[in-house]
């Protein structure tokens, strides 16, 4: 596998034993060849962003625990063979996930031109042929796939559940949706009567509430 960019300004040896210490406290086993191919998705990012602003956290540093480890921490909820995630951006937290997770196929969608443009070029210079971008509106997308997950970082729940039940789900799929502090939206989906599985999250590095909202269909 090819090393990218050489960044001088960057101690790369901190952001790489950052990494390695957030893995090992998540309980995530990770190759050389693994934990390699997620700093090299991090240089990639720090090289987009200077030009197309894919994501607000700049520092390498920070965004082992921001995108790397925070998009990591679900990966013992994720479920069956094929992961939709809805409104990746830059790859997040389908990229870090499709890394770790080879044996699982994943479908990176988003309305956003140049955040799949950055997807498709990542998947490729980083070598996941188990990834798929798309780039699409969830509430127009169709597919023959069905998804046994589909995962969501940053978009608003109304939005994505409607997705959980257009034919987009494999029979007894899941819906996970990434929060942070938890808001009315769990009350909300009680209220129209799901069952929501709350599981709170402890991301490495991160002084900040970050929870898991669990859907399960029939």
């Amino acid at each position: 596998m090819k090393r990218y960019i050489t960044l001088p300004a960057t101690d790369w040896q901190s952001v790489e034993d950052r990494l390695s210490l957030g893995l090992t406290a998540l309980g995530l086993p990770a190759t050389d060849k693994q934990r390699a191919c997620l700093i090299d998705l991090l240089k990639l990012l720090v090289r987009w962003n200077r030009v197309y602003s894919l994501t607000a956290v700049r520092d390498p540093l920070e965004m082992v625990a921001r995108h790397l480890l925070d998009s990591l921490a679900v990966a013992p909820f994720l479920f069956g063979p094929r992961v939709l995630d809805v409104g990746t951006g830059a790859g997040l937290p389908g990229l870090p996930l499709a890394i770790l997770m080879p044996e699982r196929r994943f479908w990176l969608l988003d309305s956003n031109g140049k955040k799949i443009r950055f997807v498709r070029q990542a998947s490729l210079d980083l070598g996941l042929p188990n990834v798929e971008p798309v780039l699409a509106r969830i509430e127009i997308y169709q597919t023959g796939e069905k998804f046994s997950t589909i995962i969501s970082r940053a978009v608003a729940v109304k939005d994505v559940l409607p997705a959980f039940h257009r034919n987009l789900s494999a029979q007894s799929g899941r819906l996970l949706l990434m929060k942070g502090q938890l808001d009315e939206s769990v009350d909300e989906l009680i209220k129209a009567g799901y069952a929501p599985i709350i599981h709170p999250l402890q991301v490495p590095f991160l002084q900040a509430p970050r929870h898991l909202i669990e859907l399960r269909s029939a």
